[in-house]
């Protein structure tokens, strides 16, 4: 398993991502057949192009993201994963093209109910509450169903009871199935990195989306941590009924995990597919690689 970033120094270590490249996983089957089973597209993006000061950061990419599959973007370094992400979840708007969530097309996804579109995430770099619990955290992803008023929890009435009731249970099933029990009550900052990376997830699932997007999610993990959550994900698909949109540098992580990989370079779409497919596509092994035009990279 690869668990350094590919960028300029991946041509160091072309063997070793060859191998994973060439090879042809026992999963492919059961991939194919989960796919078939789920053929309705949760997300659709058409045309999507936006740029930064003259710069093109994706230009004319479509996707589409079936329902329950745990589809992977990948791509070198500025590929223009994150910028992609970015758009789905309406922090950037693109300059051009549509994006169809759930049955609903948008010019720009509306980022202010992206909780209400069934839609979380969680970020390249942590965007969590230092100085509150991990319980408290983690309630927080579901600040967007409350409807009682401030005056209701100040006076304790019904409706804000049954509010923070619900919150509390759906917080506990969360703490269990990401096993944060014994630290549930600690605060966040207190945490070594690999479980604050755990309890970002934990907030983003508690608000039971349909689609899951994970910017990186085991970025700067060991490989024992980035193992644990690889399966945390899986079971979130698996138990959960959750969509998943994975941008991961971990070549070994992603060719496990995924159903369908979508590879990035220069901001265009060069390959899409299942895991052994774009592990076959010589476009693939070049953007990575950086095989020269007809280069034979049998031998690499």
């Amino acid at each position: 398993m690869i668990g350094a970033s590919l960028g300029a120094a991946a041509y160091e270590r072309a063997p070793e991502i060859s191998r994973i490249l060439a090879g042809v996983g026992p999963v492919e089957d059961t991939r194919r057949a989960r796919l078939s089973a789920k053929a309705d597209a949760i997300l659709t993006l058409n045309g999507i192009g936006i740029s930064f000061g003259g710069v093109t950061a994706l230009s004319d990419v479509d996707l589409e993201v079936k329902s329950g599959e745990i589809r992977a973007v990948i791509g070198p370094n500025g590929a223009g994963k994150s910028s992609l992400i970015n758009i789905i979840s309406g922090l950037y708007h693109a300059d051009h093209g549509t994006i169809t969530i759930d049955g609903q097309p948008f010019a720009r996804v509306p980022a202010n109910h992206l909780a209400r579109l069934g839609v979380a995430r969680t970020f390249q770099n942590l965007a969590l509450f230092g100085g509150l619990s991990v319980r408290d955290n983690i309630a927080s992803g579901r600040v967007h169903t409350r409807h009682a008023s401030f005056v209701e929890h100040i006076a304790g009435l019904p409706r804000a009871r049954r509010e923070d009731a619900m919150i509390a249970e759906k917080t506990d099933q969360i703490v269990a199935f990401l096993h944060l029990e014994s630290v549930a009550d600690r605060l966040v900052a207190t945490l070594p990195y690999g479980l604050q990376k755990r309890v970002e997830l934990a907030r983003a699932l508690v608000a039971e989306p349909k689609l899951l997007l994970l910017d990186e999610p085991m970025a700067g993990m060991t490989a024992t941590e980035k193992a644990e959550m690889a399966g945390f994900v899986r079971a979130a698909r698996d138990r959960h009924g959750v969509t998943i949109i994975l941008i991961e540098h971990d070549i070994g992580v992603v060719m496990g995990l995924s159903d369908r990989v979508a590879v990035l370079d220069y901001g265009r779409k060069i390959a899409d597919g299942t895991p052994a497919q774009v592990r076959a596509d010589p476009a693939v092994i070049q953007a990575y690689l950086g095989t020269a035009e007809g280069e034979d990279s049998e031998g690499i």
